[in-house]
């Protein structure tokens, strides 16, 4: 068999532990698709919309500890994926795109969709570009090298057509990885003695908390008496086999209020929070002006490592309790956002992977996560909406031995409702909890934030009412069967339902 270019290239990405691909191919990815077709170690999955096969790589990566393949059909095609590649690079997500562009001699010519994938690509991260078809195995190699290496690990991989069918030996190349930064013993023991300090707190996020981390909090926590903020994590470990580690609130006046006292912040994972948006007569920065900063560590940092490093120089060896008070009974009659949280977090088993996507209607299941099974939680960072369904696509693909449950709002969750057709087409175990409420009510609550009085005008313009949509049958078009529920009762045995057998579930929660 005659090996092109395409083949070289999946073979490195092989190679190098890259196992699945999710695609939404055109034509100049065609050769890339029958290199595809003929590597057996790479698991090919089709989303029908590029914003999907993003979402799925951040997911799916966050899960797995490695890059997924995304693979995009030139600069129009990559575009429509930047919502959830620009939360992924809030995640520091490891993800290696590969976008097919126009064979080198047809680009001088401008066809109508030649554009400049430079400009989209350099947005979401680092860019490369093959150089020859025999050159493309160490391009992926050094994309894996990259990817893995460093907090931004969004890397693009442009291949010319050209490049994917010109003829090409097979020849591996191993990625060369950059180690992980460790900060010096020096400024290790200067932020650990600093915890001892009167109103000393510890700022901790970044990519991941895993459960030793949270052990290692707890114990840091136990011996200096400082409090500790876990800021919005890509993935946290939770649950009431380990000490409570509260997130740092969403909106800007409880946010700055739970820092005012702070006089020495030590930051590890990430930089000193600031709020989501820029507010009229709030600062930007959520801690004291006067406060005492120290950052430790970014989010390329091996968090567990620093911890324990901390905890070594105090002494911090005893393990703080987890006495966490059982989860409240469900209120079995009409749904609201307590009993929907409730309910929830109830019906979680032991090793579940929960994507959230409900600012407004998932607070109470966020608040209860201390007191539920132990289980892995993935958040949305970056803000752009339409994250939640393809991360838990991507999750559910590398873990297929766990459950994934997706508390989902419905505004967000229309972004990326192709989603749905992926999960029954791969039968991933996804079961999906759409909090209908009807409205974009985050926006209801930052206009009233905002003491703006909107008219009807404004009403309308955060309204999903009018017709109301019907995600059951949504979800039944795309494959997917589902209950429509208004009760705390029908709620809770929607979930049992969607436990009891195989493969993706929707429950269309009224609110």
């Amino acid at each position: 068999m005659d090996t092109t270019g395409a083949d070289h290239l999946i073979a490195n990405a092989i190679h190098n532990g890259v196992e699945v691909c999710f695609a939404n191919p055109g034509t100049t990815e065609l050769h890339i698709v029958e290199a595809l077709d003929r590597q057996p170690g790479m698991r090919s999955i089709l989303s029908a919309f590029e914003g999907v096969c993003s979402g799925a790589a951040d997911g799916y990566a966050r899960m797995s500890g490695r890059p997924a393949l995304g693979l995009f059909h030139l600069g129009p095609g990559f575009a429509n994926s930047l919502a959830n590649q620009h939360n992924a690079r809030r995640h520091h997500t490891p993800m290696i795109n590969l976008i097919g562009d126009q064979s080198s001699d047809h680009l001088a010519f401008d066809a109508p969709l030649t554009s400049d994938i430079d400009a989209l690509t350099g947005w979401a991260g680092h860019t490369m570009h093959t150089t020859s078809a025999q050159g493309c195995g160490q391009t992926m190699a050094d994309a894996v090298a990259f990817s893995l290496s460093g907090e931004q690990r969004i890397v693009s991989v442009v291949m010319p057509s050209d490049h994917a069918w010109g003829a090409a030996e097979v020849v591996l190349h191993d990625a060369d990885l950059a180690p992980r930064f460790h900060p010096s013993v020096d400024a290790i023991a200067e932020a650990a003695d600093a915890l001892r300090s009167p109103g000393a707190a510890m700022i901790v996020g970044g990519s991941e908390v895993t459960d030793r981390a949270v052990t290692l909090l707890g114990r840091i926590r136990l011996a200096t008496g400082v409090t500790i903020h876990l800021t919005r994590t890509a993935k946290v470990a939770v649950g009431r086999h380990l000490p409570t580690v509260r997130e740092l609130p969403y909106f800007p006046a409880p946010l700055i209020a739970a820092l005012a006292d702070v006089s020495v912040a030590v930051m590890v994972g990430r930089t000193e929070p600031v709020t989501f948006f820029g507010y009229p007569d709030y600062p930007s920065q959520a801690l004291p002006a006067e406060a005492n900063k120290i950052e430790l560590a970014g989010a390329d940092v091996d968090l567990e490592r620093v911890l324990s490093d901390i905890a070594e120089h105090l002494g911090a060896s005893a393990d703080e309790p987890t006495d966490h008070a059982p989860l409240p009974e469900v209120d079995l009659g009409t749904l609201d956002t307590r009993n929907l949280g409730t309910a929830f977090a109830s019906a979680l088993p032991e090793g579940a992977i929960v994507l959230s996507e409900s600012v407004s209607s998932g607070g109470t299941y966020r608040q209860l996560t201390a007191q539920s099974a132990p289980h892995t939680l993935l958040a949305i960072l970056g803000g752009a909406i339409g994250g939640g369904l393809p991360s838990a696509v991507g999750a559910a693909v590398a873990c297929p031995d766990r459950p994934v449950f997706a508390l989902q709002a419905d505004g967000s969750s229309l972004y990326t409702v192709q989603s749905l057709w992926t999960m029954a087409r791969e039968q991933l175990d996804v079961t999906t909890v759409i909090c209908a409420n009807r409205r974009y009510q985050i926006l209801d609550v930052e206009l009233a934030n905002a003491a703006l009085d909107v008219g009807a005008i404004g009403r309308r313009l955060t309204d999903l009412g009018g017709p109301n949509i019907d995600f059951v049958k949504l979800g039944e078009g795309f494959g997917v069967p589902g209950r429509y529920v208004t009760t705390g009762a029908e709620l809770v045995d929607s979930l049992a339902w969607a436990a009891a057998e195989p493969g993706p579930h929707l429950i269309e929660a009224e609110l």
